[in-house]
């Protein structure tokens, strides 16, 4: 499985067709403690780089975007029971949504682990 990180602090798991997306270690430690989590419904299509999800902490709410083009398969119902899951575990159990990739190329924009490790060291 492949992993992709945006400038914007989502993570992208790739796996044939489909992505898993969330936000990384990093964001949830700038946010704080996540309180509420609002997830798109199954069936919406996502644009990259447009809004997706929103997430509030105790600190502020912000914005999940789209790191590629595709529809919604799947929502984390967990989050709405325990949107702290995001602060526990962000780039495992605490993932927003699963889409399907409507283009491969995308990614090509994306950065690697290495690469967002050293983009994060830089802010």
């Amino acid at each position: 499985m492949a992993r992709y990180f945006t400038d914007e602090h989502e993570w992208i798991d790739l796996e044939g067709d489909t992505a898993t997306v969330g936000i990384t270690d990093y964001a949830q430690g700038q946010l704080g403690d996540i309180v509420f989590v609002e997830l798109p419904s199954v069936g919406t299509m996502l644009e990259k780089g447009k809004d997706a999800a929103v997430v509030e902490s105790v600190k502020a709410a912000s914005d999940v975007y789209a790191p590629i083009n595709g529809e919604v398969t799947e929502a984390n119902g967990a989050l709405e029971d325990d949107p702290a899951l995001v602060n526990s575990s962000p780039e495992e159990d605490g993932w927003f949504f699963r889409m399907t990739v409507s283009d491969k190329s995308q990614l090509e924009g994306l950065m690697d682990q290495a690469a967002y490790k050293s983009f994060c060291d830089g802010l």
